[in-house]
């Protein structure tokens, strides 16, 4: 599984949810985890969450840290148990990182009743994919949140959480397949 930390700013708009966008746009072709900074604005058109589209809860931040994985298989259920991992991971980064006391209910983050994250995972003809958006600020977002700034990480310290749950999760990925390969056969 291939890593990629982009430094410049990306708006994610839920387009980026499309088989081989790590391929067609950074020339990584594969399994893949893409991190980025940048706004997120997914109008309800682009929104796979069916749940929100019925609610009218378009998504909006003014400042994110994305991730965007794909792998490339067909099982979304094993696709969400990788969701439930990556956040669970994230959970710990920010916690080591910051000293705050996170909540995780199912695939999100929160912070005193405030949300930090926003993910979901999603099939495409070809593969699974993840998004995970990380506050970097709550300003302005259409629910209650807060950011990575407001719980006391400077700029330098939001990068490297990207950076260590880039790393982490190939880790974890990586050691899980290799589990699968050290056990024998029980009948």
């Amino acid at each position: 599984m291939k890593e990629l930390f982009i430094k410049e700013t990306i708006t994610y708009d839920g387009r980026q949810l499309s088989s081989h966008w790590a391929y067609r746009n950074f020339g990584i072709q594969g399994e893949s985890i893409v991190s980025f900074r940048g706004p997120c604005r997914v109008e309800l058109t682009e929104m796979v969450d069916i749940k929100d589209v019925l609610s009218n809860s378009p998504i909006f931040s003014t400042d994110m840290l994305h991730f965007i994985i794909e792998h490339f298989d067909l099982d979304l259920e094993k696709t969400i148990v990788r969701q439930r991992l990556l956040i669970a991971t994230l959970k710990d980064i920010i916690t080591e990182k910051s000293g705050a006391v996170l909540s995780r209910y199912g695939d999100d983050l929160f912070f005193q009743n405030r949300k930090l994250t926003v993910s979901i995972a999603t099939l495409t003809p070809v593969s699974t994919m993840i998004h995970t958006g990380v506050n970097v600020t709550g300003k302005d977002a259409p629910v209650p949140a807060i950011g990575l700034a407001e719980i006391g990480l400077d700029p330098e310290e939001i990068e490297d959480v990207g950076r260590s749950l880039l790393s982490e999760y190939v880790k974890e990925y990586e050691q899980i397949k290799m589990a699968r390969c050290k056990v024998r056969g029980v009948r």
